[in-house]
Order: C-alpha cells, then structure tokens, then sequence
C-alpha cells in the first residue's frame, strides 16, 4: 500500500476553513451564572516569539536585521491600545549570546548588521506593549560566488508542522533546512521528503534530528537519499517534541540562492502573491498531504482582472506526490498573482504550493521564491524596505469576488523621519503593483511597510526588494502576513481570586 503524509490538525483546521469558510476559530466565551453568554474582548497578545536561521555559509556575506512593532492593534480594547511597556531582545541562539537588537518601543524601527558566515541563528521574546505585531527581517547581501544573490526572510514563530513545496536534491542544487530550537529542552525533529511518485526513501536515521536547547543545525536535504536526485521536492518538517523555527535556503547553480518560506497551512484554495512583471521564468510546485487526488484551476490575477494562463488551466495533484508546472514568463510584462481553486468547488482537497521565479537572462539571473500565503486580515508588516528606483515594490490582491481597501502605513526610518499613509482601493480580481510605495518623510535608513484591511477583501499581498549588484537584479519576495495582534479573551463572569488577609 502507497505511503501517504499525514494531514496535522492544523491541516485539518485549514480545510474544514476552506470547505465551510469560517475564517477563525475562536474558544466560545463562558456562560454566565444566568445562562447567558459572556462577551469576548478583543486584546493585545502579551508576549510573541520570533526565529532567525543563520543567514549564510559565505565570509563576504552582509546581512541587516530591522525589528518593528506597529504599536496600537486595530479591533484591540482602548484602554489597552499601545499604553504600558514593553520589552524585546533578539539573541544568538546560545544560552550565552549577546543581544543583537533591543528594540525600545513601538513605532519605531530599529537595525543591525553583521559581517561573514559567523552570524548565528536568532531567537528573540517580545512582551508587553512591543510583542503585538513584533517583526523582524533579516536581509543578506553576497555579491559573488555560486551563492550569490540577495536572502531575505522574515524571521519566524516556531511551530511544530512546516510544508516546504519547491525544495530539491538534483545536481547543481543545494538546499538546506535550517532548525532552530528556541526553548530550554530539547526538540525531536523529522524531515520527510516526497517528490513525483511519492514518499523519498531515506537512509536510516537521517530524517530524524535532535536540536539542543537554544541552539540550531542545518541539514542539506540531498543527503537524507544521495542516490535520489529530484528537481521538484516537497519537505515536510514535524517535531514529535517540542518547537521549532524552520526555513530552508535554496542555492542553485547559475541562478543564485535565497530563502523558502513555509507554504501557509494545507487549504483547498491557494494566493501566491507577487510575480514581479519582469520574471523570465515561473514555475509552480503543488502537493497534497491527504488521501484525496486534488485538481486545481490556475488563474493569473493581473492589473486588469484575472485569466487562465494558456496550456496551463489546470493541475492535477495526485495525492502524497509533489507534482510542478512550467508557467515559464506567464505575467508577460505585468505584475500578477497566482490563484489556485478546485475546479469542483464541492470538491475543496487541501493542498500546499510555491513558486520559483527567476529574473534576468543568461549569466545575469537571479532565483526567489513565492509561498502560498495567508491573507493580511486586520494587519501585516514587512520590514525592511527601501528607497531608491524600484527598491521596494508592493503587490496587493483582491481574489474574491470583492472590491477592497487597504491602508499602506510606512514607518519611519531607521535613522529618523515622519510615517507616512496611504489608501488604496483594489478591484476583486486583480493585482495592484504599488511603485514605488508610501516610504517616511525625512527619514534614512530602512522602513516597514504596514497594511491594514479597511473593507472588502479577503486581501493578500508581498512586497519585492530588490538590490541589484553588477547588472544581475537581485531580489526577495516576502508575503504580508495577519499579524494575529490580538486575541479574544471572554470576560470574567466570576472572581476566583483567593482573599489574602
């Protein structure tokens, strides 16, 4: 019998969401003593944990770290609304690490460099007035060599379930998963790989890992089954114990390298937004972790409303096999936005996806990546934007059938200056390529880029940097993702404190 990967519950919660269209699950407030509901407040999280994997194996890599809190959550209770203090720090993940960035307050941006391949993972603790909406960005420049290129990725809340579509093992490919224990016990790690036909056999031992506590390792993922070389993979890392941070870094011969966030969690439709307009080379990679077959429609969502890209219209995805298409340079021109629904809307199978773009021609081309993401929700951050001509490009898309309006606050800069907003309206169905977008007044150094949802929607979004260095246009792509700022918290409907005398 064909082994098949396993559907996690938050796989579960993600179909279940997309078959019924809830858009959270929230705990049920608690009866009062009458019998009736309580209600919920909406509240600022307390405390939020991020993971940064170490940024490269290169001695002329250089690499900037910005950390934002947006302040005041939207929908938060007033009296709590970016009152009170707070307090973040972001270390080397080692129990005696020194503090790389020690943002005071929300609002404003704060920055860090580092030099060479010594730079460690990251793990930082946000609390108080700082920890609702933290972000932080790590951003790595290497001008030369077969790993050059510009890595971006934003640094991560550890978890216990991570999908990676797009991964390889092929010749010229060398794609490592980093994973960084942030807790004081230790991590029980598995890495499983499935590619074309299914589940990659590998060898014994290899695909299970124990981290340490406060500590990180890497793993190149061709190793796990050296006789096997695919060019399409998808990792699926889990923990049987404890937390993790996961990201995998991806360099390929000739293209350069960069970071491969974790696809959003398995749903049955899928927003990859982002493709510059001047991509040379697109390709998706899909996979479905459950026991159902899945066919998907593929649509391109452009400026002008949204099409099926001709030879392309629809995938299917045998299930527990990673399957890909060559969409080659399917904006022609114009920024767009891949959307992926089941061609039987009663038939909603969860699936994860990625693309892999490429920019440029011949000996001048560089690789990024696009994850299947979530949408904005009430509020996202990106960090570290800059200015300059075509420095930073916002990509904002509306896939539903609804008109939205976002509002696109940049902060101010690291070295100074005035926020700035602006409002935008994006027709449903359509990608809007913002160039140049809201940057601060007055200010230097880099900016993070806020979104709020004002109406309409579900809206998704990312933002392309790109940092070109002797005529190759080197870049990174980072999805805008719901912040989860807030939680609900069901008012008490009775004192159980003890008395003290």
């Amino acid at each position: 019998m064909k082994q098949r990967a396993p559907l996690t519950l938050a796989a579960v919660t993600a179909a279940l969401a997309a078959v019924t269209g809830i858009a959270s699950l929230t705990a049920p407030a608690a009866p009062a003593a009458d019998g009736k509901k309580t209600a919920a407040a909406r509240m600022p999280v307390e405390r939020s944990t991020l993971v940064c994997p170490a940024p490269s194996s290169s001695d002329i890599a250089d690499t900037a770290y910005t950390s934002y809190t947006p302040g005041a959550a939207p929908g938060a209770k007033a009296e709590a609304k970016g009152t009170g203090k707070g307090a973040a720090r972001l270390t080397g993940a080692t129990k005696e690490a020194k503090a790389v960035l020690e943002p005071k307050e929300p609002g404003k941006p704060v920055g860090a460099t580092s030099s060479g391949s010594e730079a460690p993972a990251l793990t930082g603790t946000a609390e108080g007035a700082l920890a609702p909406g933290w972000t932080v960005q790590q951003t790595t420049k290497v001008a030369v060599g077969r790993a050059r290129g510009v890595l971006g990725t934003a640094c991560g809340v550890p978890g216990t379930d991570f999908w990676f579509p797009a991964v390889g093992t092929s010749k010229g490919r060398e794609d490592y998963v980093h994973l960084t224990n942030p807790d004081d016990t230790a991590a029980e790690v598995d890495v499983k790989l499935f590619g074309p036909e299914g589940p990659v056999k590998a060898e014994p031992g290899r695909d299970r890992i124990t981290i340490a506590p406060k500590s990180s390792q890497r793993l190149l993922l061709s190793t796990l089954a050296p006789d096997t070389q695919l060019a399409d993979v998808t990792a699926h890392v889990t923990t049987r114990s404890g937390r993790i941070g996961a990201s995998v870094q991806v360099a390929e011969d000739g293209v350069g390298t960069d970071w491969l966030a974790p696809s959003t969690d398995p749903a049955g439709s899928l927003v990859l937004p982002g493709i510059p307009s001047d991509a040379t080379s697109v390709r998706l990679v899909a996979f479905a972790p459950g026991e159902e077959d899945a066919d998907l429609s593929i649509r391109l969502a452009g400026p002008g409303g949204s099409l099926s890209p001709a030879g392309s219209e629809a995938l299917h995805l045998k299930a527990g096999m990673t399957a890909s298409v060559d969409l080659k340079d399917v904006t022609r021109g114009e920024a767009g936005s891949l959307l992926l629904a089941p061609t039987d809307a009663k038939k909603a199978v969860p699936v994860v996806a990625a693309l892999r773009v490429v920019r440029g021609s011949g000996a001048k081309q560089e690789l990024g990546f696009i994850p299947a993401s979530g949408p904005v929700g009430a509020r996202a951050t990106v960090a570290d934007n800059r200015t300059g001509e075509n420095a930073t490009v916002l990509y904002v898309t509306a896939p539903g059938k609804a008109d939205a309006k976002v509002r696109v606050t940049a902060s101010p800069g690291t070295e100074g200056g005035e926020p700035e907003s602006k409002e935008i309206q994006v027709k449903a169905g359509t990608t809007l390529a913002v160039s140049p977008p809201p940057a601060p007044s007055g200010g230097k150094g880099s900016y993070a880029l806020t979104l709020e949802t004002l109406s309409g929607g579900p809206v998704h979004a990312s933002r392309t940097l790109t940092l070109p260095h002797d005529g190759v246009p080197m870049f990174t792509v980072q999805p805008f993702t719901d912040d989860r700022s807030t939680v609900l918290v069901p008012k008490a409907v009775q004192d159980l404190s003890v008395p003290t005398e």
